[in-house]
């Protein structure tokens, strides 16, 4: 264990923090907002949940790890620099309630980065195919489900009392928040735990890409602090701002955000569980009516997505760069 690789380390689980912040919350935001659970209850759920997840595969971490940009051209300056991107961004969102995708700007860092070191060759095709896939699944599976779902759910009770449904969702609802804190944890929480073994492996403490034991509790339980200390601001753009949910709206959101995602995870395809919830929820609004989504807040999200590409490309770029100028 060099200096070095333990400033790497640390930057890597600051960014997972970061992801307890900006990325976890979406997971409760909508629970929290129909009041099925309270604030505390939502955190501490999605915190126990998310590890689960984490533990419930490696596919989608050995994708980060290995299929982003290539270990061999690479070294621990690559990924710090990377880190940074991600911190920085990250950051400026949470301060402005804005849910980044932590996956964007994972893999923009890793590619900003990996440019600066080794020039586009150092690019790996197979794990920006899974890349864009992610991107389909995020943007059209996740609307198109939160539409099937609460369509469903409207034709199934259409001649029941509304009270009664309400009661019966508020539980249910519980449920869909824990199978999507699960879902999270099985493909963003994986993400950074990719990238903590590929620094183990470019510091020579690992032979191999092998993902230790510990080093999977380890990211969980830095996520899980993340969201336990932060995360406010998000939950109430995702689960407020974006349409009005009653408890069978959001179960309905949630349930097709979570399917989705994991489905991804178990196909090793790390994909935007922020674009995933968020186009679920649009979904779910959409089906009420197009004056249901506040269309305003739905593009400021949008760009906010868009914008993390270049930015956390840059910045990474920019931080390697003179990283090698000046030590």
């Amino acid at each position: 264990m060099t200096w070095g690789l333990i400033l790497v380390l640390l930057l890597i689980l600051g960014a997972e923090f970061v992801n307890g912040w900006t990325d976890a919350p979406n997971a409760i935001a909508t629970v929290v907002s129909t009041r099925s659970l309270t604030p505390l209850q939502a955190v501490l759920m999605a915190s126990a949940l998310n590890l689960v997840g984490v533990f419930s595969g490696t596919a989608v971490a050995q994708t980060i790890g290995k299929g982003i940009i290539d270990p061999k051209a690479v070294d621990l300056v690559t990924v710090g620099g990377a880190m940074v991107g991600i911190i920085l961004w990250s950051s400026v969102a949470a301060r402005w309630g804005i849910p980044t995708s932590e996956t964007h700007a994972l893999v923009a860092g890793l590619a900003g980065a990996g440019l600066a070191t080794a020039g586009p060759g150092v690019l790996v095709w197979e794990g920006w195919r899974k890349v864009l896939v992610g991107l389909v699944f995020s943007t059209f599976l996740g609307f198109l489900g939160g539409f099937v779902v609460i369509t469903a759910i409207y034709w199934l009770f259409r001649r029941a009392v509304p009270g009664k449904v309400r009661g019966t969702f508020r539980g249910l609802q519980v449920l869909s928040s824990g199978f999507m804190a699960f879902s999270h944890g099985s493909n963003d929480g994986q993400k950074f735990m990719g990238a903590f073994t590929l620094a183990l492996v470019l510091g020579n403490v690992l032979p191999e890409f092998v993902i230790p034991r510990w080093v999977i509790f380890l990211c969980a339980a830095t996520m899980a602090v993340g969201t336990l200390t932060g995360g406010w601001r998000i939950i109430k753009t995702m689960g407020m701002k974006i349409t009005k949910l009653e408890p069978f709206q959001g179960f309905a959101a949630e349930m097709a955000a979570a399917t989705t995602i994991t489905i991804a995870s178990r196909l090793g395809i790390p994909l935007s569980t922020t674009h995933t919830i968020t186009t679920a929820i649009v979904g779910v609004g959409a089906a009420r009516g197009v004056s249901a989504v506040r269309w305003g807040v739905t593009v400021e999200l949008v760009s906010a997505w868009i914008l993390t590409f270049p930015i956390c490309a840059i910045i990474s770029w920019l931080v390697v760069k003179m990283a090698r100028t000046f030590f």
